[in-house]
């Protein structure tokens, strides 16, 4: 599933539809995120437009779910200079289909995720930065990937109680993914399957405080580039906390995450195509005040940073600093919508330069709900 799809129902207040347990709920809205880049670079501007949809239907008792999800997106990043035409790309990414069911209610789910490759595949390859731009981990843009052959996983999930209050979550999953030509009279790509497994674990704590906490280890297999020979990834470690707490009449939530990408492991054989060691941390905060019965003013800030690099000590990639408000209205009982506004600047590092990086992140979502 794409950050497109995944994060952006997050932006919707959390239990003012879900509280009502609705056998359906239809989401969609609209995400605009841009960077102007200071001199130094080869371009000048970054851009990308979402418009994600996605619907989601209880039944058999609410014990299985039904999700379709899919989104619209247009990227585009602009040459410096302006002597070039922008480099754009526009259309479906890949659609994802989950079913998701409770075989033992409130401890054991079984999760099965279907990819169909809606989305672009063998696309022209002066896209290439384009594609590699959006997928950076310091812009964090809504849609970071455009489209693949398509894919299926399986996997589980499951909680225990530790103590009255507290409980331990921990999961694992399985992915194959198909065949497909990822650029225009290239050789056909066979990715390789990728597992991942989690642990959690979460609970109250003083007056009124909760606390989550999460591990996510994944390891992927090397991708076959056919008569190219191999591109490979290291295996990925994520940790995760987040805290929240009461402040005066609002609510206060603190995060923080980690991902580090360790070495691949034969990426010193020959005929292989490496992704770099890498390290992306992120904190932030955001405080949920109500503004009367039916609106919230959430104030944010987020501080995100990532290291890089082949060598034995990662390079700085670059820092970015993003501050702004979602204000959340309950538009009946039935719907509610979020509109979102963010800045962010920093400094990216690139071949021994230090360029400045400014652009807002826009939106508006909106999802409905049918009890």
């Amino acid at each position: 599933m794409t950050l497109a799809r995944s994060c952006f129902g997050c932006l919707l207040l959390p239990g003012v539809l879900a509280a009502q347990a609705a056998t359906a709920v239809a989401r969609t809205g609209v995400t605009f995120e841009s960077y102007s880049f200071g001199s130094g670079l080869a371009f000048d501007r970054l851009s990308e437009l979402t418009i994600p949809v996605s619907v989601s239907q209880r039944i058999a008792g609410g014990r299985l779910v039904l999700d379709l999800s899919t989104a619209f997106a247009r990227a585009s990043v602009t040459p410096a200079g302006g002597g070039a035409a922008a480099i754009t790309h526009s259309g479906l990414v890949d659609t994802d289909l989950r079913a998701t069911y409770s075989i033992i209610p409130g401890k054991l789910v079984l999760n099965l995720v279907g990819t169909i490759p809606t989305g672009a595949t063998g696309v022209p390859d002066t896209t290439i930065p384009l594609f590699g731009a959006t997928g950076t981990h310091l812009f964090g843009f809504t849609t970071p990937s455009f489209g693949s052959g398509g894919a299926f996983s399986a996997g589980f999930a499951s909680a225990v109680k530790m103590g009255e209050n507290w409980a331990v979550g921990m999961g694992a999953s399985y992915r194959y993914a198909a065949s497909y030509v990822p650029v225009q009279g290239g050789d056909e790509m066979s990715p390789g399957g990728e597992v991942r497994g989690r642990f959690g674990v979460e609970g109250p704590f003083g007056a009124g405080k909760y606390f989550r906490g999460a591990l996510v280890y994944t390891t992927t297999a090397a991708n076959d580039l056919g008569a190219r020979g191999q591109s490979t990834i290291g295996d990925r470690v994520l940790g995760y906390v987040a805290v929240s707490m009461p402040f005066g009449n609002s609510q206060l939530s603190l995060y923080g995450w980690d991902m580090r990408r360790l070495r691949a492991r034969n990426a010193a054989s020959a005929g292989t195509l490496s992704v770099p060691r890498g390290n992306v941390l992120a904190v932030g905060g955001r405080l949920d005040r109500p503004m009367g019965p039916k609106a919230t003013l959430s104030p944010l800030l987020e501080f995100r940073h990532e290291l890089t690099g082949p060598g034995p000590t990662m390079e700085l990639l670059g820092y970015l600093l993003r501050a702004g408000a979602d204000l959340r209205y309950r538009l009946s009982d039935r719907a509610a919508g979020v509109i979102q506004a963010q800045l962010a600047f920093g400094t990216l590092h690139a071949e021994g330069t230090s360029v400045s990086i400014v652009g807002p992140r826009l939106g508006v979502m909106i999802e409905w709900a049918r009890p």
